[in-house]
């Protein structure tokens, strides 16, 4: 054993070179195992520094989670969408429970870009004047010191605070000014208990619950805890996804590094190595390279990790404030699975050498194997079989959530049916009558027709990425035009009114016939998520078209709810049945099925009354549409933005920037493959460049040859990955906007081609250049 890694220490410093492609495809693996790692322990463990709170040390709050028990016992929570509310009643049981020394209540709301406040929250943090005096009259505020001097419209600003909170802009109204704005009669957001000695504070109230400590933080951020779920999504989908990709790209590495050392195996066997002495050897230069990878990719991976912390930060969908959990645990994982999928992949690509006679394998360096391996072919289709399945399933997936992560996974599927086939594909590629003019066709002809192991292992990460980046971008081109579409078709509406319009002035603008109050949220039903629209049920056939397939919306109100079609398949529900749902703050509703529809892509899972939802939001403002009305008397009186009726169509998908920069990490590592793959299998072929200007090629023939071969392995990959995207998309599309014809737009879709082209080409052109740079004589007697 000491023998073999001795003698593996040896044969990576003498190939150097060689082992390069292999080190670097699994350095970015662990980079890729650790950062999403890091965004998984996050989402589990991560916790966010009270900042309002700061100042009790015990905060009575609502369980921002709805809970339900299963037939086994065992209970389920989800997120709540809303903050719950609780009675302010509670605060004076609190007061009477011995040891407690003070108690504060606390009412918390949006109020123009502002977090907004009741005064005597102030001893939450504490707040302290800087200058001026508390409200006193109902048009009185106050500001926080970062918004000294700021005039706020309507009010008067009568004193500024002398802190400020790092994230979130604060106003103070009247105690009973607060109240009022926030709408919730009788109910308060949090109470701060301070105990004057350890007492233990119980609440005997339905969905009230105690936070200390890091807890606090969670109540006074809920948006945090919905990033640590996304976190959660996200890390778990993007890791497996990354080491599905990381096993192929590396195992294809390994595969044609194995192939350029067929004559150095077959030689160790001719001269008495037992094939479990050359399996230990690679073995052995396979941990060695995974070891160091591992180890500086993990290191790479935290950078990275924080790198991403802060994009989404950027991008909204993590708060400043939530901490990114850095633990040994993603390195350790990184570096294990680097050392597991080097020792597998390297043990595989040898596998067929070490397992003829010594004879045979000298046989092999000469004349490549005739067919495919029956384990591979058996493998192969498989995986064909494999992607066919997940194409089926994948057609009947409805959900966002369920889809997503087996769109990756089908698409993926495909492309390693596509690799264990890749001789297949190549010898079917050369079989054609290839066509190209001048000498250096000629050359890249018979070269294409020679190598088709080559050509395999080229076509295979070209084939990836062009999968892999179609399938990533057109998936959200895809629904986001499904909805696009639905909200162009359905809004009726000549006018939208921005958050904060005046709904009511819009009615007394002459000329308008119908106006609409729309709110957007989200109800659990048995913990499933849907999303909502809350609407007032009045003119409302004049702003929208919702496309009933069923029933009415004359009888839309307080009891009862139109649904998607999507959603009524889902729920098992139908005309006049009654569901029972969640609002957003955890209140229970029940609700009669009027109507169902077809347009729930555009315009949600549900339509509910407005008057049912507007007390159960954070924010109850909304947009409001208009049906008939001069544009410029609306503005005038509604005191908000206003915009064409083509206006409401646009559809905001914050969650797809999101995912463009997660998933552009797995296609930088199908670059980085595709690149690898390339130089390694240029640089592999001085040997035979060299001889090719001995016998009279020129450097230009040379060169175009390479760009011959290389564009005709693009043209194969791209129609490989364009076949396993369109089938993957329109599977995808199938099953979540009823339409097997998914969106792509042309332009996209030619960068992408282009792109692919531009990099194979450099990939190819850069070490193709250095080989034809050496003198002929030089590189054919330099030793292997």
């Amino acid at each position: 054993m000491e023998l073999m890694i001795s003698f593996a220490l040896r044969m990576l410093r003498h190939r150097k070179a060689g082992f390069a492609g292999a080190f670097v495809a699994l350095l970015c693996a662990a980079a890729l195992v650790t950062a999403c790692g890091m965004l998984l322990e996050t989402g589990l463990r991560g916790g966010v520094a009270p900042e309002r709170y700061a100042g009790a040390p015990v905060i009575v709050a609502g369980d921002q989670y709805v809970r339900q028990t299963k037939e086994s016992g065992k209970e389920k929570a989800k997120l709540l969408s809303e903050r719950r509310w609780i009675p302010a009643s509670l605060a004076r049981d609190l007061a009477r429970v011995p040891g407690v020394t003070k108690v504060v209540t606390e009412v918390s709301f949006p109020y123009a870009g502002f977090t907004a406040h009741g005064w005597e929250s102030a001893a939450l943090t504490p707040f302290t004047l800087a200058e001026g005096r508390a409200p006193e009259a109902a048009d009185e505020v106050v500001v926080d010191a970062r918004h000294a001097g700021r005039t706020i419209p309507g009010h008067r600003v009568v004193g500024v605070t002398a802190q400020a909170l790092p994230g979130q802009d604060t106003i103070f109204f009247t105690t009973g000014e607060a109240r009022r704005l926030a709408g919730r009669d009788g109910l308060v957001t949090a109470i701060g208990v301070w105990p004057g000695v350890e007492v233990a504070v119980e609440v005997a109230v339905k969905g009230a619950m105690v936070y200390t400590g890091d807890e606090r933080g969670a109540v006074e951020f809920p948006e945090a805890e919905n990033s640590r779920v996304r976190l959660i999504s996200l890390g778990g989908a993007l890791g497996g996804t990354s080491l599905l990709v990381a096993i192929l790209v590396v195992v294809g590495t390994f595969a044609l590094s194995m192939q350029q050392r067929r004559r150095e195996l077959a030689l160790l066997r001719a001269v008495g190595a037992l094939p479990g002495q050359v399996r230990r050897l690679v073995g052995g230069e396979a941990l060695l390279i995974g070891a160091v990878a591992g180890a500086l990719g993990s290191g790479a991976g935290i950078a990275l990790g924080f790198w991403l912390r802060s994009r989404f930060v950027d991008l909204g969908a993590m708060p400043a404030n939530l901490r990114l959990v850095v633990s040994p645990f993603p390195s350790i994982v990184a570096v294990v699975t680097t050392l597991v999928v080097a020792w597998v992949a390297a043990r595989v690509s040898a596998r067929r050498t070490t397992r003829i006679r010594p004879v045979e394998a000298l046989g092999e360096t000469a004349l490549p194997a005739a067919g495919i391996p029956p384990v591979r072919l058996v493998a192969g289709l498989l995986a064909l079989a494999g992607g066919v399945v997940l194409t089926i399933v994948l057609a009947g997936l409805n959900t966002e959530a369920a889809s997503s992560p087996v769109t990756m996974l089908t698409a993926l599927v495909w492309t390693i049916a596509v690799a264990l086939l890749g001789p297949l594909v190549a010898r079917a590629v050369t079989a054609l009558p290839l066509r190209a003019p001048g000498v250096a066709g000629y050359l890249a002809r018979k070269s294409l027709r020679a190598g088709t192991g080559r050509l395999a292992s080229v076509i295979v990460p070209l084939t990836l990425m062009t999968a892999m980046t179609c399938t990533i971008l057109f998936v959200q081109t895809t629904m986001g035009h499904a909805a696009q579409d639905e909200l162009g078709a359905g809004v009726r509406a000549d006018h939208v009114l921005g958050p904060g319009a005046s709904a009511a002035a819009a009615r007394q603008v002459p000329g308008v016939r119908a106006v609409t109050e729309v709110l957007r949220t989200s109800v659990r039903i048995d913990l499933e998520k849907y999303a909502v629209q809350a609407v007032t049920p009045g003119g409302l056939d004049r702003t929208m078209d919702l496309d009933v397939v069923a029933g009415s919306l004359d009888g839309l109100g307080d009891t009862s709810a139109a649904i998607s079609r999507t959603a009524a398949d889902r729920l098992d529900a139908g005309l006049g049945d009654r569901v029972g749902l969640v609002l957003g703050d955890g209140t229970p509703a029940e609700v009669r099925v009027v109507a169902i529809y077809a347009r729930g892509l555009g315009f949600g899972d549900l339509t509910l009354s407005r008057g049912l939802v507007a007390g159960h939001v954070d924010d109850p403002r909304g947009t409001v549409l208009v049906s008939g009305g001069d544009r410029e008397a609306l503005r005038r009186a509604s005191g908000g933005a206003v915009l064409d009726g083509a206006g409401a169509a646009e559809v905001d998908s914050p969650n797809a920037a999101v995912t463009y920069v997660a998933m552009g990490l797995i296609i930088a590592f199908c670059a980085i493959a595709v690149v690898n793959t390339l130089a390694m299998s240029t640089l592999a072929r001085s040997r035979e460049l060299a001889l090719l200007r001995v016998v009279g090629t020129t450097r230009r023939q040379a060169a175009r040859m390479l760009r011959a071969e290389t564009l005709t392995a693009t043209v194969v990959a791209v129609a490989l990955g364009t076949a396993i995207s369109l089938v993957t998309l329109a599977a995808f599309s199938a099953g979540m906007t009823g339409s097997a014809l998914p969106y792509v737009p042309s332009g996209a879709y030619l960068a992408v081609v282009a792109a692919v082209a531009a990099l194979a080409l450099a990939a190819t052109a850069v070490p193709g250049r250095f080989a034809l740079s050496c003198r002929p004589a030089d590189t054919l007697a330099a030793r292997e």
